[in-house]
């Protein structure tokens, strides 16, 4: 019989579902006939409970259950027999005038839009693109010195300078009194790392040991202490000791802490590089893909089911309650957290998700094995031992299926990049890396 289909706004449609009363009937007294067999009641031997005596008991809950499935069946069939893709749950409810022997429900629900992706050829797209110089390999050098340095006490006639571990004893007074947190003995920090807060810092460089200072310090309204943020502080500062950082020499000794095959500085240099190009590769992808996104969505014509962009929205809302309570917020689980604000993210992201599916589908874009473990190869080269990573990923679906899913978008990316009206832009390692 065909299914009578009725459209109530864009996507929205109601139909209406039959189910023989007969047929509920039946599934019932099977399922009782199922409980009766296993069913313990004091009084009774297990089997021998009488079926009225059962159906009295469990009859209301089977019946429900019963119902739930049928009408569950019904709809089923009939969005297969209408050909219809439905987005989210449909709200089911009873309806009145059912024929006698049949009970008569009504379903509202969503359908999947249809996906309209305008002229690639039109789209406009920033494509970066970035090298790794030896700045750059110089820069990590640098860093992975910084992480074996050693310390020499200075002369009591040096002050603190940038680089310098200081070793100090300070108290923090608000309105005269000395807050939690504000005071300290024999606290250690590098001067001009970020450690402190900056007023901190530029009080400390150009002290000697032994000398003593009072100073201001405003505390930024974001400040992660409730109790200081965005208030001011009278800080004492006293420095017992300044000591000058000693970089090691970078020789064959240097390359060699760190575990570099080769043991050359030609060697680690070359190491550097290629750990560089990864990241720089991952990072541009990233970028690249962002604008190829944007252009996707500037281009293509939907509508956004309801349903969809609730589900997204609730995701959101459970992830940020997460990330509360990783934070150690109190009540994380309770906390008010207004929905309306991840609504332009959840439509943003069903929107791109209907949009990427309709390309991939279209265009055959599908992530093959060979991608899927290239990929994930190159993942694992980082890697002191590469074999386990892979492993790692290949003995997980879920994680395979997150690789699957960046393979598909780089598959996306390059077919996008290859239709639109491409603008190459070079950037420069600091910016790429958010260093400039």
């Amino acid at each position: 019989m065909a299914v009578n289909v009725e459209t109530l706004e864009k996507l929205e449609r109601k139909i209406t579902l039959s189910v023989p009363l007969s047929a509920i009937q039946a599934e019932v007294d099977a399922r009782l006939k199922n409980v009766a067999r296993t069913v313990k009641m004091d009084g009774f031997r297990p089997g021998k409970v009488p079926m009225s005596v059962v159906a009295q008991r469990h009859g209301y809950a089977v019946q429900y259950e019963v119902l739930n499935d049928k009408v569950g069946e019904a709809f089923a069939a009939a969005v297969t027999e209408a050909d219809l893709r439905v987005a989210g749950q449909p709200k089911i409810t009873e309806k009145e005038g059912a024929a006698e022997g049949e009970a008569l429900f009504e379903a509202v629900f969503e359908v999947m839009p249809e996906v309209k992706i305008g002229d690639l050829t039109a789209a406009e797209v920033e494509k970066l693109s970035t090298s790794v110089d030896d700045a750059a390999i110089d820069k990590t050098v640098d860093i992975l010195r910084k992480q074996r340095r050693t310390f020499v006490e200075r002369a009591a006639n040096e002050a603190a300078v940038d680089g310098d571990r200081v070793t100090v004893d300070f108290e923090g007074k608000i309105d005269g009194e000395t807050f939690s947190g504000g005071k300290a003995e024999d606290f250690q920090f590098l001067v001009g790392e970020g450690q402190m807060l900056k007023e901190f810092e530029d009080a400390t460089r150009g002290m000697k040991a032994g000398e003593s200072k009072t100073f201001p310090l405003a505390f930024p309204a974001d400040y992660h202490g409730e109790d200081v943020a965005g208030k001011t502080a009278d800080f004492l500062v006293t420095v017992k000791k300044v000591e000058a950082a000693i970089l090691p020499e970078v020789n064959a000794e240097f390359v060699k802490t760190l575990g570099v095959d080769g043991g050359s500085v030609e060697a680690l240099r070359e190491d550097i590089k290629k750990n560089l190009e990864r990241e720089v590769k991952f990072r541009v992808q990233g970028r690249n893909k962002q604008a190829v996104m944007d252009a996707l969505v500037s281009v293509a014509e939907l509508d956004l089911p309801k349903a969809s962009v609730q589900a997204e929205v609730g995701r959101l809302l459970e992830g940020a309650r997460a990330e509360l309570e990783q934070r150690g917020i109190k009540d994380a689980a309770k906390a008010e957290i207004p929905e309306d604000i991840f609504l332009p993210q959840a439509e943003r992201r069903v929107r791109l998700g209907l949009v990427v599916a309709e390309l991939v589908k279209t265009n055959e874009l599908h992530a093959t094995p060979e991608q899927i473990k290239a990929h994930v190869e190159e993942l694992a080269s980082s890697y002191e031992k590469p074999e386990d990573v892979v492993r790692w990923y290949f003995g997980d679906r879920n994680r395979l299926a997150e690789v699957e899913a960046v393979v598909i978008e780089n598959n996306v990316t390059e077919f996008v990049l290859a239709k639109a009206k491409v603008t190459d832009k070079a950037v420069s390692f600091d910016e790429l890396m958010g260093q400039a």
